[in-house]
């Protein structure tokens, strides 16, 4: 779309080109240079940014790409912003403004990221939210039709939102999370949720990039991603980005020491089993914090304890807890030799646990048989899995085998643990106590899953350190803000007789995409039509009434109208 105004054409060395056409000279701009494989040679990616005055060849008619790729022009004052969309959605912009404010985002990331750039990362955490993306080619036309954090909603081109993340280094990032976390109340007691998953990276350049034991393995390498999650306040603390190939267990160790040096000192942890050993347990005790971790199924240690006490509780109705549909008991004991400290260890049991574990056992066991006998008379080799629940034979001359038998005693020793689990506790505390907090981590699991399915930051697409450093950082804020739509939601809901199916977050904000701001024939936004009903209960939760949408509409107005 040509705008109704001229620019100088710009002076950009060796990225201005032009192609003549029946109906005029355009100017083109070189944006990006790509890598053809199959021909091996490096592409240019042009752009038509105008078209060649014909009373002045230093002059040009731009177009909307023009504002795109170089968005710091002077333009002229009666430029009446036809660069951006007649229609714009502002319900979530609302929405993320409100929480912004709240913390004081714009405040704290302001400290260490000034100027332009502040706005436009508020803008691409708000753009991860509400599109579900987190490709920076496609925030331009995020931005051509929603309201914008950046100074004068101006809008800027993927090339900017490039330079942007090559320019915010460790510096800014840590600057930001000391007073994010500094800012915190460190006199009252809080559980934190720590956990980890990993992202796919195919730029092999980048240092933390590496081949590991990704939970979903695609082929590719992966780099490791760790959130501290206050369970109490339901916050988003901190977050580690480590090598793909350093486990779980090895790199908890670590995050003690930074959560120490936070400041963070009457707190405990919750821990997915993956965390559990004994040098992690001792790191804990060592710094004077408690804990709350899952135990692995079938471990030997806890073997004994659940077989002893089976029997005892599993049918008494003074053991059942009614929000699990469990039953529980504790006891204390120490967990290894060298223990210095008494645990809380606390079993349950699980009627709906015990079925599907048995189902999944003598399913298992029946596919094994199924493949063995497929090999019978075969010169074969067969894992550990194998061997654990079988005793296999073969023919001592040829080598061959030739049949499996059960090991009774294993299977049902397995049969007879079905359904029951464990989590131990440092301090002293009842079953159903152990257990709503261990519950309590859902929050961030959820918030897991919200980064790689509702962020769209299952992969990084960066292609150095610097870049995938922002990147991360711009996410953890997409994070602290999403998770606080998904608190407010979550409170609101309970206190509903209905559970309607638009509060959650990813349908509460399609909803909100619809609240709409027009540009009439006066050249100036309005609102379209009045909030619905639907709108009205998901602005509800955030405190936002109708009067506050109307005022945030003629904000946006005048704004534009600059």
């Amino acid at each position: 779309m040509k705008l109704d105004f001229l620019v100088p054409i710009p002076d950009a060395p060796g990225k201005i080109t032009y192609r003549d056409k029946p109906s005029g000279k355009y100017v083109y701009y070189e944006h990006d240079r790509e890598y053809d494989r199959n021909t091996q040679k490096t592409n240019p990616k042009r752009a038509t940014i105008g078209k060649v005055s014909k009373q002045d060849s230093t002059m040009m008619q731009p177009n909307r790409n023009f504002l795109l790729y170089f968005p710091d022009a002077e333009l002229p004052e009666e430029y009446n912003r036809t660069d951006r969309s007649s229609c714009l959605r502002i319900g979530d912009y609302i929405v993320i403004r409100k929480i912004m404010e709240e913390y004081g985002l714009r405040d704290i990331i302001g400290h260490y990221i000034q100027g332009k750039d502040l706005g436009l990362v508020l803008d691409l955490a708000a753009y991860s939210i509400v599109t579900e993306n987190n490709a920076g080619q496609y925030y331009p036309n995020y931005a051509y039709n929603h309201p914008l954090f950046t100074d004068d909603m101006r809008i800027y081109s993927d090339s900017k939102v490039s330079d942007l993340l090559h320019s915010i280094g460790e510096d800014e990032i840590v600057g930001f999370l000391n007073e994010w976390n500094g800012s915190r109340d460190h006199r009252e007691k809080i559980y934190i949720s720590y956990d980890a998953t990993n992202k796919n990276c195919q730029a092999g350049d980048i240092e933390i990039v590496e081949f590991g034991y990704p939970k979903a393995d695609v082929g590719l390498p992966v780099f490791n991603y760790a959130i501290a999650y206050d369970t109490h306040n339901a916050e988003p603390l901190f977050y580690e980005k480590y090598p793909g190939s350093i486990n779980d267990i090895s790199q908890l160790e670590f995050m003690l020491e930074k959560a120490y040096g936070y400041g963070y000192r009457k707190i405990g942890f919750i821990l997915d089993r993956g965390y559990f050993s004994k040098q992690n347990l001792e790191s804990i005790d060592e710094r004077g914090y408690s804990f709350v971790i899952m135990v692995k199924g079938m471990s030997s240690f806890i073997n004994p304890l659940i077989l002893e006490h089976m029997g005892t509780f599993e049918k008494k109705r003074v053991h059942h807890i009614d929000e699990y549909e469990v039953y529980g008991t504790s006891i204390k004991a120490r967990l290894y030799a060298t223990d210095e400290k008494d645990r809380y260890i606390h079993i349950y049991h699980s009627i709906q646990k015990e079925s599907a574990e048995r189902t999944q056992l003598e399913s298992k066991i029946r596919q094994m048989k199924i493949y063995l006998d497929k090999h019978v008379n075969e010169v074969r080799q067969f894992g550990p899995g194998f061997e654990h629940y079988f005793i296999l034979h073969y023919n001592k001359k040829t080598g061959q085998f030739q049949f499996a038998e059960e090991k009774i005693s294993v299977i049902e020793e397995e049969i007879n643990l079905s359904g029951y689990f464990c989590i131990i506790t440092s301090e002293k505390m009842n079953a159903k106590e152990a257990i709503n907090l261990y519950k309590s981590r859902d929050a961030s699991e959820k918030l897991f899953r919200g980064d790689k399915s509702y962020l769209g930051d299952k992969s990084l697409r960066v292609f150095s350190d610097d870049a995938a450093g922002a990147k991360i950082f711009i996410e953890f804020i997409a994070l602290i803000i999403r998770n606080r739509i998904y608190t407010y939601l979550k409170e609101k809901l309970k206190s509903m007789e209905k559970k309607p199916n638009y509060m959650t977050v990813p349908a509460a904000m399609k909803e909100l995409e619809k609240i709409e701001m027009v540009r009439l024939t006066d050249n100036v936004y309005h609102l379209d039509h009045a909030v619905t009903k639907t709108q009205k209960i998901i602005l509800d939760a955030f405190g936002i009434d109708v009067p506050l949408v109307k005022y945030r509409a003629s904000e946006i107005s005048k704004e534009l109208a600059r």
